[in-house]
């Protein structure tokens, strides 16, 4: 297979979708959310096929500018997507090459803007990027995680690589698995009433803890609460994150929270498995050494990987990781797992309360590429409504039971569109 892919259309539409309880960040709260949904069509090797992808416009989290209404921020987003649609082959560079290579251009191109930020921007191409993806599987009739099984020139990511990033990203695809952790994602307001019916009927042991940075006290019994809570409900092995959502003020504010904890609770600091990007995500200004808090806990960074010219500036700042969304693109996602597989550095999957599709998407990524925490995917809890079209035949994945997300890849063509 060449994969030298051309794109013939695309297009896309818009679902609003109401959550059940708010997402609560550092920076508000989510009650309602835009699910931004891309069909493109492409020919590649002399066939044709028809993709699709999707992802939530999570305004508040991509683009938390205050002066802005969330209907305002959402406006914008939405346009940015539909210029995409109406754009794409030129995003892409208007040359048929690999659909990995499109993907990197078409994030390059749209991310080269200041306003709205890279990362809005980045989540706006993420449905097109899978679309195109999915596309060309569709069309050969197998997986995107086999694209890479032939060697491919990949000029946008082969300078990360001594020339050879297909190979690199070949190297950490593994067969994928069938079963993936579940977390549960603890929100400030969340009792262990609140978390029963997951633990004790769904079985979940895997607890996403959203803490305010601002009092590292409150955080540490908020953490050891959340802990004990799991433990009463019967959970047992159980693994913890948490999230500031970049409300630390600095570096030292964390290894004092992770000292604190240790104090305060020696299992429940067993049991932190890593902490989410807890500064601010520009780690161009916000230059913090991150060396002495990775050899106590992983530190991993998210909304400030927007770019692959920031992954070495990430490991020289001691940063453990990229904790990767594929919201910023599914070729953007594949260059920084390989590279971080390459320089020592952990990677870990993070959620935008991805629907329907885009869950699939995400839980497709994790069973092909090793991630310390399998994933994070949270729409079950907050957006249940959106996974409607996708039951009863993959309620293993969205109606688990026992702690862990099912799904059967053995005949998956695309990105999981046809499953």
């Amino acid at each position: 297979m060449k994969m030298q892919t051309e794109i013939l259309d695309a297009k896309v539409t818009f679902v609003e979708q109401p959550f059940v309880s708010p997402l609560i960040l550092s920076s508000g709260a989510i009650t309602v959310i835009t699910e931004a949904q891309a069909e493109v069509t492409i020919r590649v090797d002399g066939r044709e096929g028809v993709g699709r992808g999707s992802i939530y416009l999570s305004d508040l989290w991509a683009w938390p500018e205050p002066s802005l209404t969330h209907e305002q921020r959402d406006a914008v987003l939405r346009g940015i997507c539909e210029d995409i649609a109406g754009n794409l082959w030129d995003l892409c560079g208007r040359e048929a090459v690999h659909p990995l290579e499109l993907g990197l251009r078409l994030h390059e191109n749209v991310c080269d803007k200041t306003t709205p930020p890279a990362l809005a921007r980045a989540m706006c191409a993420s449905p097109f990027d899978a679309a195109i993806h999915d596309a060309v599987g569709i069309a050969l009739g197998v997986s995107a995680f086999d694209f890479y099984k032939t060697p491919a020139s990949l000029p946008t990511a082969d300078p990360y690589f001594d020339g050879d990033a297909n190979a690199a990203i070949a190297g950490i695809i593994r067969a994928p698995k069938n079963e993936l952790k579940a977390w549960y994602v603890v929100g400030k307001n969340d009792t262990e009433k609140d978390l029963a019916p997951w633990v004790r009927d769904r079985g979940y042991r895997c607890l996403k803890i959203k803490i305010l940075g601002q009092d590292n006290g409150c955080d540490v019994s908020r953490t050891v609460e959340a802990f004990r809570m799991a433990e009463n409900l019967g959970a047992r092995d159980i693994e913890l994150s948490v999230d500031t959502n970049e409300a630390n003020p600095d570096a030292a504010s964390v290894l004092d929270y992770l000292r604190r904890l240790e104090a305060a609770d020696a299992e429940a600091f067993a049991a932190l498995q890593y902490f989410e990007q807890p500064t601010g995500r520009d780690i161009t200004v916000h230059k913090f050494d991150w060396h002495e808090i990775s050899k106590l806990k992983p530190v991993m960074l998210d909304e400030g990987l927007t770019s692959l010219e920031l992954m070495q500036t990430a490991a020289d700042q001691g940063w453990s990781g990229f904790a990767l969304k594929t919201c910023k693109g599914h070729s953007f996602a594949l260059v920084a797992a390989a590279w971080a597989k390459r320089h020592g550095l952990l990677i870990s999957l993070q959620d935008l309360t991805n629907p329907g599709l885009s869950m699939i998407h995400a839980a497709l990524f994790a069973a092909h590429v090793s991630m310390i925490n399998d994933v994070e995917l949270n729409s079950p809890q907050f957006t249940p409504a959106a996974n409607a079209d996708w039951l009863p035949r993959l309620d293993g994945l969205f109606e688990l039971t026992g702690g862990v997300h099912r799904l059967e890849t053995k005949n998956l063509v695309g990105l999981g569109s046809t499953m």
